[in-house]
């Protein structure tokens, strides 16, 4: 098996070498392929990643390349994390969306639209170099906005492509926390978005929650909070909060001294010396700071279904097809699905959950924002760029929606 990363200079290489260590009796990796374009990233993480596989006794050959049509020739799986720009560009949206009194965030509000812009035409890219080099590969995709990019790439491409993010197990962990039971005895339906999806009709070993249990769980949510977990009988993924506490959030970012992008960024130094040292082989401290853990749990359990043919019960970002009534069948959703060889299929759930139905219009807001933002990226249309922020819940209003696409300059609709 050749996996390839697109993106490795990312410090989210190191979790996957680890996981890729622990499951290499059931993934026999002949060669872990590790592509960038910053060729300085990509060779200290190349020489830490070897050092560390090495510890771990992982025994694939990891090699590297700023070649692109060099690591996908050949590949089964191409795992994408990529960032276009670095954390400058997202440090830059962020301020642009703050000084405008909107949600600075990287994949929701005016900040995720401009990551969206900048990164959906380079992942089309991709996706059409996959279909000449390896047809047969599936793209595993964690690069952010994942909903945006995985609409994208289903409507545009050829490819085999699906979209995770490890949110989607928010819920379980969170349940097993609040009532002590292993993870893996915990299921539940999954509806909406990324970053605005909702986990409902929670069950331990099949058995549904009682109120008193639920309770325990709302209680261990955190974000949005109890009051509102416990409304709607469903525990939402903790970017809610942008949506449901929009003012408290504004208030806080334009308090705080740096943005999150900006806190990343003074991070890099410090996070890539230690990569860089000769005499580390293990996971580096610093790295706690950085955030964005989970991602290699779900990639190598979606990577091993389909390898082993083995049906796997995972969170992903896939085409609607009729999963949810009210969207469009093309429309990618964020849902519980059973992965195997043959791809992955949505869980079916059974008419529609009545507590459920307060975030239904906000679901669908979001997602007319986001058919609207990938025609954008793809066809260099500025006017539906424009209609696309004119239909954010956290933009809407026209004239601010100009400043952005004015502020933004260059960086956007660029055509594929």
């Amino acid at each position: 098996m050749k996996i390839t990363i697109i993106g490795a200079g990312s410090p989210y290489t190191p979790e996957l070498v680890q996981k890729l260590a622990e499951e290499q009796g059931a993934m026999p990796v002949g060669e872990l392929c590790l592509m960038d374009i910053d060729e300085k990233r990509l060779e200290i993480m190349h020489g830490f990643c070897r050092r560390y596989g090495k510890r771990l006794g992982l025994r694939a050959e990891i090699t590297a390349t700023t070649d692109r049509e060099r690591a996908l020739d050949g590949a089964d799986f191409v795992n994408t994390q990529i960032r276009v720009g670095g954390n400058k560009a997202r440090a830059r949206d962020e301020r642009i969306a703050i000084s405008l009194g909107l949600v600075g965030q990287e994949t929701t509000g005016a900040g995720g639209f401009m990551k969206g812009m900048r990164t959906i035409p380079v992942m089309l890219g991709i996706a059409h170099e996959m279909e000449r080099r390896c047809p047969d590969a599936w793209m595993i995709n964690y690069t952010n906005p994942t909903g945006l990019v995985t609409e994208a790439v289903n409507k545009y491409s050829k490819a085999k492509m699906v979209g995770l993010c490890s949110g989607g197990f928010h819920a379980r962990w969170v349940t097993s926390k609040a009532l002590g039971v292993e993870a893996g005895r915990v299921r539940y339906d999954l509806f909406g978005l990324n970053h605005l999806s909702f986990a409902h009709n929670i069950t331990v070993d099949g058995r549904s929650l009682t109120d008193e249990e639920f309770e325990k769980v709302a209680e261990a949510a955190g974000s949005p909070g109890k009051d509102i977990v416990m409304m709607i009988r469903a525990v939402p993924i903790g970017y809610l909060d942008w949506y449901f506490h929009t003012e408290k959030k504004m208030a806080e970012l334009k308090a705080a001294p740096l943005t999150r992008g900006e806190q990343v960024l003074a991070l890099e130094d410090e996070l890539y010396a230690a990569f860089a040292d000769p005499a580390c082989d293990s996971r580096p401290a610093v790295l706690d700071k950085r955030g964005g853990g989970g991602y290699a749990d779900v990639a190598i359990s979606a990577m091993k279904a389909i390898w082993l043919d083995e049906e796997t019960w995972l969170p992903a970002n896939v085409p609607n097809r009729g999963t949810v009534p009210f969207l469009p069948d093309d429309a990618v959703i964020e849902t519980m699905c059973w992965a195997d060889a043959g791809g992955f299929r949505p869980v079916a759930v059974p008419g529609k959950p009545p507590h459920l139905e307060s975030v239904r219009g906000l679901v669908c807001a979001v997602k007319n924002y986001e058919q609207l933002a990938v025609e954008a990226a793809v066809t260099g249309n500025r006017e539906k760029a424009l209609l696309a922020l004119m239909a954010h819940p956290l933009v809407g209003d026209y004239d601010v929606a100009k400043e952005v696409l004015g502020k933004m300059g260059g960086i956007v609709c660029l055509p594929c």
